[in-house]
């Protein structure tokens, strides 16, 4: 274990002291290889997955290096969702706050004015794609004057389609900024793009790659009928546990199981697309202060959300690919804690969860599982139906 402190790393006493009150005294691994680099003022491309201690990688250079009497806004962040613009800026408030610097996030759902009021005045500004262009063309502040501009979670922005969006808030600001870039991959458009948008830069890689699944977390693979999987969720979450997430392919699909789980006495929320913004950051409050214990998402409503404690993340329907899972049981087991991950699988599942498995390089044991233990057990009341004696016709033989 790294025995490198904030202090070595030139992060000042304001903001170490700032981090000591909230129970941070040392830096996670990322935090290791980017801080210096980044206070440094040099550019950073950095591959490192959700829940590795990025946020303050990039966010004490940021408050570091931006001062009070700079104008406004003169750092930019900019991500995928809605969820993770309001988790960096809870993240990061209370070390800017010591540095005397304002920080304010812009995303869609919201009141444009108010936010077009707390963006101007902000020096830190972390921003949704959409949401910024539109503030942007409307005058309520300008980008010319930005010294510093972190892209976090940019393979999920090109997943989204945000790469026009990008480019043209990229070119609003300044060639001579610093640029942070931050990406779970690096290959393919994403390590192209941060090539384009990146000068001289360093280059660190963390975390586990998108083929193989974080040591920390245990991974179990449950046979079962198709119409069990409810009751086999309960048995599950009727275990001892803390947070659980609970992934769903699914808007509807995760509407109906939240009701599904209420029929059986558990208590859960749902977070989708489909919800408006009030409702899921309602959602959210009430799973991270543990008011609900269980939250039903699927995949897009998931990205960013990085809540403290979910010791287990269930696959109620299992992920189409090695990716999603990977980024699904993410939410577990983050910054060194241990974690569990479930994955239901019907009979029609087996094979292709047994290979996502293996590509992961997971114990499964699903080719030991015999074909009768992934059978539906006869509901209660029901009597199983014996299949038809077969009789059997004496052949006449003709005399």
């Amino acid at each position: 274990m790294s025995t490198e402190s904030f202090a070595d790393l030139g992060v000042s006493r304001t903001v170490i002291s700032s981090l000591s009150q909230a129970g941070i005294d040392r830096p996670f691994a990322i935090q290791r290889a980017v801080i210096g680099d980044a206070i440094a003022g040099r550019d950073v491309i950095a591959k490192s997955p959700t829940g590795s201690g990025k946020t303050l990688a990039f966010g004490i250079p940021l408050v570091e290096r931006i001062r009070a009497e700079d104008p406004r806004p003169a750092a930019l962040v900019v991500a995928p969702t809605r969820e993770l613009a309001l988790q960096i800026v809870d993240e990061i408030r209370s070390i800017a706050h010591a540095r005397a610097l304002r920080v304010s996030a812009v995303y869609g759902g919201a009141g444009l004015v108010k936010q077009a009021k707390d963006a101007a005045n902000s020096h830190v500004l972390v921003a949704t794609p959409g949401r910024l262009e539109d503030l942007l063309a409307r005058g309520a502040f300008r980008l010319d004057r930005i010294r510093m501009l972190v892209l976090d979670e940019a393979d999920r922005m090109l997943d989204m389609g945000f790469r026009p969006a990008i480019d043209r808030i990229v070119a609003g600001c300044p060639t001579t900024r610093q640029t942070l870039f931050f990406s779970a991959t690096l290959d393919g458009e994403a390590g192209r793009l941060a090539s384009r948008y990146a000068r001289d830069p360093v280059t660190h890689q963390h975390g586990p790659t998108a083929r193989r699944a974080n040591p920390e977390i245990e991974h179990r693979f449950v046979p079962v009928a198709h119409e069990h999987r409810v009751q086999a969720l309960v048995r599950e979450l009727g275990r001892d546990r803390d947070r659980t997430l609970v992934f769903v392919r699914t808007k509807h699909g995760a509407d109906r199981l939240v009701k599904r789980l209420a029929s059986h006495g558990v208590k859960a929320v749902a977070m989708h697309g489909n919800k408006s913004q009030g409702q899921r950051e309602r959602a959210l409050s009430r799973f991270e202060s543990g008011d609900i214990d269980t939250m039903v998402a699927t995949d897009v409503a998931a990205r960013g959300i990085d809540v403290q404690g979910v010791t287990h993340v269930i696959n109620f329907d299992p992920p189409a690919d090695t990716e999603t899972y990977v980024h699904r049981i993410g939410r577990t087991g983050r910054a060194g804690s241990k974690g569990t991950g479930i994955t239901l699988l019907t009979p029609d599942q087996h094979r292709d969860v047994a290979q996502l498995a293996e590509a992961l390089g997971l114990d499964h044991g699903l080719h030991r599982t015999r074909p009768r233990a992934l059978k539906a057990e006869p509901q209660a009341g029901h009597r199983s139906r014996r299949p038809p004696r077969r009789r059997h016709r004496r052949r006449r033989v003709a005399a």
